[in-house]
């Protein structure tokens, strides 16, 4: 089980998710900075222990309505050899110190716990369970709804 430390992270989650979300494809309100707020979210674990993986759940209230957003997020100890295209930035944790944060969706190790929670590799079935993905890219969970 993955530990928890109650201490600082600057920048912080929030603030490095409101630099990071207007310039990716899916983000609804293009344009305009996001105004952030933690809404929930969960974690998984690593089998291996080494990379922190995070689901949070991020409410934007820029636009005339908020938006509600899943953002998978992986925290490291060292930079993801060929993953840049999906850094979200670097941050400082007061008691493990450097954390190169990743959109979780280019993270190897957040990739395998998910195929190994839904049971299938299979590309299809993964569209079958999540609607709302209409063929992108991405691996589902990232935009859940308008509020």
């Amino acid at each position: 089980m993955a530990i928890i430390h109650k201490t600082t992270l600057v920048p912080g989650k929030l603030g490095l998710l409101a630099g990071w979300m207007p310039a990716q494809p899916w983000y609804a309100d293009a344009g305009r900075e996001p105004a952030l707020a933690k809404a929930g979210g969960f974690r998984l674990d690593d089998p291996e222990g080494e990379v922190g993986i995070e689901f949070m759940v991020v409410t934007d209230g820029s636009g005339d309505g908020a938006v509600t957003y899943q953002v998978p997020l992986t925290y490291r100890s060292a930079a993801l050899p060929g993953a840049g295209a999906s850094l979200v930035g670097t941050s400082e944790h007061g008691v493990l110190g450097r954390r190169w944060i990743y959109d979780g969706t280019g993270d190897p190790v957040l990739v395998a716990q998910l195929v190994d929670r839904t049971g299938s590799q299979d590309p299809a079935a993964s569209r079958q369970r999540c609607p709302g993905r209409r063929g992108r890219t991405p691996v589902p969970f990232r935009h859940l709804a308008a509020a």
